[in-house]
Parts: C-alpha cells; structure tokens; sequence
C-alpha cells in the first residue's frame, strides 16, 4: 500500500513539474514573440535557439545605443555652446567644455556629483533651472555671470609673496541660458556666449553717442542760420529753407533722443528726480496733451483701475514714457475705437521683494506684426508701416526717430522696473505692459 502511494505521488508530482514547464516555455515563447521579429516559422525552432537568438540581437541594440550614445556626447563636448545636467537635487551630473570655459568651472572638482551651487555662484542659473522644473517647459533666461579671478605678478620671488601680492578682479560676462526638462526632475541647460553681441552693441552705441556729441553744434548753428534765412526770403527760396529747417530740427531731436539714451544707460540715478506720483493724474495730463490729436480720430480713453494709486518717479521721464505710448496707440488706433489703459497693483508672497504696480495700454489696432515683436524696443528700429498706419493719419502723423520705445525701456529700467510688448489675446491689439516699483530703489 505504501508503494502504491509513493508512485502514485511520484506520478503527480511529475505532472505537475510538466505541466509547469509546458506552461514556462508557452510564456517564454510568448515573450520571445512579442520581442522578435514576429514570423511564425521562428517560433518553430527549439527555444535555446530561440533564446540564443534573442540575446543577441539585445546584445546587438545594446552596442548600437552605446554607440549612439558615444557619439552625442561627443557632440556636446565639443559643440561651440555650453550644456549641463542636473539631478532633481540640483547635483550637476555632466557638463562640457564650453560650459567649464563659461561658468569657470573647475574641471577637478567638477569630476565627481557635488551641487551646482558649489560649482557656480550664480542665482539666476539656479532660478532657470527651478522656473524649467517648476512649469515643465522649457525656459529661457538672460543675465550677467560675475566671477572672480587673480592676477599674479610677473617677476615674484616665491608663491608665498606671490599670493600676497596678488590683485583680485572681479570680471562678467553675459549668458542666455535655455533650460529643457528631462525625466526625474532633471534639467538640462544650454548656455550661450553673448558678450560678443554685447560689446559689438557697446561699442556701436559708443561710436554713435560720439557722433552725436559732434554733431549737436553744428546742427544748431545750420537751424539758426536757417531761421534767419526763413524772415528774409520770399518763395519759393522761403518754402526751401522752411523744408531745410524742418529736417535739421529733426536731426537736432534724434540727436538730443541718442544723448537722453545714452544719459539713462550710463548713470540712470544722476538723471531721475524722485517724487511721489500719483499714477492716474500723471496718464490723465499726458492724454489732455495727446487730446487735440486723438479728436482728429475720434479716439477715446478708457481707464480701469485703482485711482488712488501712488509711486516714487521721476515725473519728467514718466511722462515721457507715458506720452509716447499713449501717442504710438493713437496713431495705431482705428478712428472711432478705444484705448484701454488698466492699473493694479502686484501682489507678491515673498514679503522682502518690493511692492509693484503694473499699467496696461491697450489701442484696439491690428497689433503689432510677428516680424516687429522681437525688435520693438530695439534703438533706431521701424515697425512695418502696413501694420498700424490708417491712410487718413498718415496725412498729419510723421514718422518717428527710432528711439522713442528705446528710450522708454530705458527710462522704465532706471526706475527698476520692466516693460513688454506683446498682442491682447483678446482685444488682439498692441499691449504694452508697463511694471514700476512703487517705492524707490536703495540703489537709487
């Protein structure tokens, strides 16, 4: 009876362990399906070669990607513009060459995983990095990179009076960083040399600014002697010289623009004159100056916001601004539209940043044209005509200089603040939006 029970056991045992391999190589064979080529008559074949078979093409993708792989790094290391990586923890996992060159990155300390911020002293690539994994697109940012170096002199005696006589120089260089989320919270960030562009624009404002010096006199002396020529002459000679000094009066404009610009640039706090404004009253007196010209349109203004707004500005430069933005939207307005100017204030959860106020205008125009938009506060750039001017206001309205939106960025950067343009996505006009601080600068 024992015996009988044994193999019967035995005989249920060994079912069971066939029944599970049959079962194992029905799911193996599966699997190698799903992962091979598909074709029925592989399936055929004994499932060590089955295996065999896949194993090696792994092996075979395997090379391939390490190669690929091989190949992109390589690209970046020697790619002419700078690339890191970061964990999720802000540990820098790579970076090439240029980006070393760059940020001053030591190559030896940069071997092993440490924090970027260890490596880089820099806020604003650091805010790059956290705005990119925040919203999950991708970013851009421009800023000036600080960095500190030593100059040693040339005939010392040893490294220690070396390092005693040493000169520290602080040095910069302006960086646009494109930040591009990855999986696992990591970033990845290219980096890009602007101070080329930088000095080649320093040095033309540079040339253009003496110009300008140079030319000032000259272009008073011609307006006088025309305006004498102008009491004196009968047409058609007067209308001649009516002509000529109409021209150099404009010269005379741009001239003094170019030197207001160049002012603000070089020592924005020698030039403003605090005082408190209230913001309404300020855009209330610049469109009763506008006022004769918006009646020949029949266009109006509609203001929306806190009326008891009040910041510390320069009124002067403020009513500049507001003037050629409220002029730039009347000659941009159709006739018999609005014009939309909207006030508030920014609130702010950091309690130690500054409090703001923000001013929208809004003409309810054509908007400014894809081509414009990059360009629009760039010094002595003209918008498309097609886009704005309606054929009855070309009749009384002249062409501008150039530098009015440049000169109110300017104005609008010495009092810390900012400015963009952009299209209403909704009203579809021009929108340019005006952000001031409401308190006055330290710096200032």
């Amino acid at each position: 009876m024992a015996a009988i029970n044994f193999f019967l056991g035995l005989t249920v045992g060994i079912g069971i362990y066939v029944g599970q391999q049959y079962r194992f190589k029905q799911q193996l064979k599966s699997t190698l399906k799903s992962y091979g080529t598909g074709e029925d008559e592989e399936i055929s074949l004994p499932l060590h070669s089955l295996i065999r078979r896949e194993l090696i093409d792994l092996n075979r993708q395997r090379r391939k990607l390490e190669k690929d792989k091989q190949a992109w790094q390589e690209l970046i290391e020697q790619a002419p513009i700078g690339y890191l990586q970061v964990d999720g923890e802000n540990q820098l996992l790579g970076c090439n060459q240029a980006a070393k060159d760059l940020l001053k990155i030591d190559s030896r300390r940069s071997q092993r995983v440490r924090l970027l911020l260890e490596l880089v002293r820099s806020y604003d690539l650091d805010s790059l990095i956290e705005e990119t994994r925040r919203s999950l697109r991708p970013q851009q940012k421009e800023w000036i990179f600080y960095f500190t170096r030593y100059a040693y002199p040339e005939d010392k005696e040893s490294e220690t009076n070396a390092y005693k006589s040493s000169r520290r120089i602080v040095e910069s260089i302006a960086l646009k960083g494109y930040g591009f989320p990855l999986s696992n919270r990591q970033v990845g960030v290219f980096i890009e040399n602007r101070q080329p562009l930088v000095e080649l624009s320093q040095s033309r404002d540079r040339t253009f600014s003496d110009l300008t010096h140079e030319l000032r006199t000259p272009l008073t002396s011609i307006s006088l002697v025309a305006e004498n020529l102008q009491r004196r002459l009968q047409d058609p000679e007067k209308r001649w010289v009516t002509q000529m000094l109409g021209e150099t009066n404009r010269l005379i404009e741009l001239v003094q623009e170019w030197l207001d610009l160049t002012q603000l640039e070089a020592a924005p706090e020698r030039t403003l004159k605090y005082e408190e404004i209230k913001i309404y009253d300020l855009i209330e007196s610049v469109w009763l100056t506008l006022e004769p010209i918006a009646n020949r349109k029949k266009v109006t203004l509609s203001y929306s916001g806190d009326r008891s707004i009040i910041l510390e500005g320069d009124r002067s430069r403020l009513t500049q601004v507001f003037l050629n933005l409220l002029d730039n939207a009347i000659k941009h307005n159709p006739p018999q539209k609005e014009i939309f100017v909207q006030t508030s204030s920014i609130e702010s959860e950091d309690i130690s940043l500054p409090e703001k106020i923000k001013v929208d205008v809004i003409d309810s125009g054509r908007g400014f044209t894809a081509n414009d938009l990059p360009y629009i506060f760039e010094r002595l750039y003209r918008g498309d005509k097609s886009r704005t001017r309606e054929q009855e206001d070309r009749n009384y309205s002249l062409d501008g200089s150039g530098l009015g939106l440049a000169i109110v960025e300017q104005i609008v950067r010495a009092h810390e603040g900012a400015i963009a343009a952009n299209n209403h996505p909704t009203m579809g006009g021009a929108w340019v939006e005006v952000i001031l601080p409401v308190k006055k600068s330290e710096k200032n």
